[in-house]
This record gives structure tokens, C-alpha cells and sequence, in this order.
């Protein structure tokens, strides 16, 4: 990849400003949580790093993934494809179709042996050989596994490759598995949701761009950067929560004042994404401040879990599981014990007035 443009390179062809350049930089260090030294790190990279080639495959999925992944605010996904990286292959974007698509593929493939990012959106059926996902005249599962083995990292997005989502659903006749039931022998990033959040995806990239090296992994392979926290945990409804407030039924008095949706099967409490922070649509919304519980489409096994409106059962709450009625339960006992504890303490000073008096 000797002499291979940068990002730099790229955008100062295309004219534009090193300020605009600077404030790019800082957009991307800040949706990226990164600290104060951030976008000066990011700026040195994507002047010096050459562009990372990209092939992004297809297999069982419905391709809400790249939809999620265009409508990316920070960066702009035309920033991602046409400038930060090398999208050399994605069947769903580029122009070319047929043996000329196929052709590509195998030139970038032989061209950046060991040095690209497979991206994969979906997952290979395995039963009868693979033949219920046909790809370019061939297994997708035979196809992912022939890309994968000359790729730097696998990235998996969304739950569809992470996990299996619900094309493994019960009784799975098709035996869709994740790829990491398929590729056991490279480095995989998931990176799920149905779909997962746009820029979390494009972070994903710009981290990978930036750095030379994959992200830190929690236990289960997702970017702790953005997986590292419930949905919960920085709700805006947890106060609700705390306080035992629940919506009851839908379009409810509680639904109207935006009380907790617990009841109404919500599970932020055990699903681990960034849609409370970074939320959806240029950070506008996200499912619960749009009324809707969270299905915890980002976690395996969520589509055979039970109904998506059955409420949690119990709830981890720090070392301990507890109950939404434990808490709202503790929550009351401590408001009454300080109310008592209120009329005490006013009791005693106005017996004293009467004694000073």
C-alpha cells in the first residue's frame, strides 16, 4: 500500500479548507468519545495513514444495515466511502454488477492480500451446503470464507452477522449461523443492532482508519466505546424508574407524562448499545423517548426471547437482581422514612420554640 493516498490527500483534492479539515477532526474525536488530545490524534492520522481498503459482502439480511450506515451524521457516510476509506467491493453501492463485480473482488482481493477489512452484513445459511444463499453463482458461505482468509479483521454488522438474528430463529431450517461460526481464524468486531446505530458503524471505521488497530472488545467482541453501557443506565426515563413510576397501559396519563416503560416490556435494564447517548437520526430520538420500549435488538437471542412486550422478570442491578417493584418499593420506603424522619426533626424545633418562648 506503499504511495496510497490518504484521507488528507483526498479531501484537499476535492478542495476542501484545512479548517474545515480541523473542524471534520473534531466532530469525529468528540462522536467518538475520545478525550481532550482527540481530534489532534484523529488529524494526524488521516493525514499520514493511507486509506484502508474495504470489502463489504452480503448474505442473509435485509439491508437495514447500509441504510442505517448512509444516513451517518458525524462523519457523513460520503466522507466514509468516498474519502476515509477504499470501499473497493459492496454489490449493494457500487456501480458495477455481475462478472464485472466478481472481477473487482478478486483483484482487490489479490491486490491488498492481508491488509483490508472484510465488512459483512448478514450471515451464511448452512444447511444443504449453503444453497439457500446463492452469491455471484456460489455458497455465500463458501464466498465468506474465501474472503476472510486473506483479510487484516472481519467486521460484523449488525445482529444478523453477530448473533444470527431472525433468520436463526427457532426452528432455524435454513441453519443461518453467525460468522463467527464460520470464520474462527481472523479478528471480528460485532457490531450489532437491527440495524445498529449509523454513527457507531462509521466510528467503527474512523477508529480502525485512524488508529491502525482494532478497538477494545468487551467479553462478547462489541467496541466497548459504545457497548459499554445499558441503555438504562443513561435513560432519561430512569428517574421514573427509581421512583416506581410506570406506564401502565399504552397512551396511558403515565404515558403522556413519559414515566418508565418497565411494564410495557421495555429492556433497556439488559441491553448494552448507545442508543440513549448517541440516539438515532443525527442524534434526534431514539425508541423509548419515542414511546416504544426497547426490544434489545443488539443482544443474541432477542428475536426467540420471549414476546417483545413481556416485561423483565428481574432486573441486574449492580451486584444484585432486583425487581422494577423492589426498587419502586425501596424508592418509597426511603422518600417515607425521610418524610417521617422530616416530621420529626420539625416536631423537636417547634417544641423547643415553645420552651425558648
Amino acid at each position: 500500500m506503499q504511495g496510497a493516498e490518504t484521507f488528507y490527500d483526498v479531501i484537499r483534492r476535492q478542495g476542501i479548507t484545512r479548517r474545515n479539515f480541523s473542524k471534520f477532526c473534531s466532530l469525529t474525536a468528540a462522536s467518538m468519545g475520545l478525550g481532550a488530545t482527540g481530534a489532534s490524534e484523529v488529524a494526524h492520522a488521516l493525514e499520514t495513514n493511507p486509506r484502508v481498503p474495504v470489502i463489504w459482502l452480503h448474505g442473509l439480511e435485509c439491508t437495514c444495515c447500509s441504510e442505517s450506515f448512509i444516513r451517518s451524521a458525524h462523519p457523513l457516510a460520503k466522507d466514509v466511502v468516498l474519502s476515509m476509506i477504499s470501499l473497493d467491493y459492496d454489490d449493494t453501492l457500487m456501480a458495477a454488477a455481475g462478472h464485472q463485480a466478481e472481477a473487482i473482488l478478486q483483484e482487490t482481493r489479490e491486490k491488498y492480500k492481508g491488509k483490508y477489512i472484510l465488512a459483512v452484513e448478514g450471515n451464511p445459511p448452512l444447511n444443504e451446503g449453503g444453497m439457500f444463499c446463492i452469491d455471484g453463482g456460489r455458497p455465500f458461505v463458501e464466498k465468506l470464507k474465501t474472503m476472510a482468509a486473506d483479510a487484516m479483521a472481519v467486521i460484523a454488522w449488525g445482529s444478523c452477522a453477530s448473533w444470527g438474528c431472525v433468520q436463526a430463529a427457532k426452528p432455524n431450517p435454513t441453519h443461518a449461523v453467525p460468522i463467527d461460526k464460520v470464520i474462527t481464524d481472523k479478528p471480528i468486531i460485532k457490531v450489532p443492532g437491527c440495524p445498529p446505530i449509523a454513527e457507531v458503524m462509521t466510528g467503527v471505521i474512523t477508529f480502525i482508519n485512524t488508529f491502525g488497530r482494532l478497538p477494545t472488545l468487551d467479553r462478547q467482541g462489541r467496541p466497548q466505546m459504545f457497548y459499554s453501557q445499558r441503555i438504562h443506565d443513561k435513560c432519561y426515563r430512569r428517574p421514573h424508574f427509581d421512583a416506581g413510576q410506570f406506564v401502565e397501559e399504552w397512551d396511558d396519563e403515565f404515558a403522556r407524562k413519559g414515566f418508565c416503560l418497565y411494564k410495557m416490556g421495555c429492556k433497556g435494564p439488559t441491553t448494552y448499545n448507545a442508543c440513549s447517548t448517541v440516539r438515532w437520526n443525527d442524534g434526534v430520538s431514539f425508541p423509548i423517548q419515542s414511546g416504544h420500549g426497547c426490544i434489545g435488538c443488539s443482544e443474541p437471542d432477542f428475536w426467540d426471547n420471549g414476546p417483545f412486550y413481556a416485561r423483565l422478570t428481574r432486573i441486574p442491578m449492580g451486584n444484585i437482581e432486583s425487581t422494577a417493584y423492589d426498587v419502586g418499593a425501596a424508592s418509597a420506603a426511603i422518600v417515607g422514612t425521610a418524610v417521617v424522619a422530616h416530621a420529626a426533626v420539625s416536631a423537636v424545633s417547634r417544641a423547643r420554640f415553645k420552651l425558648d418562648k
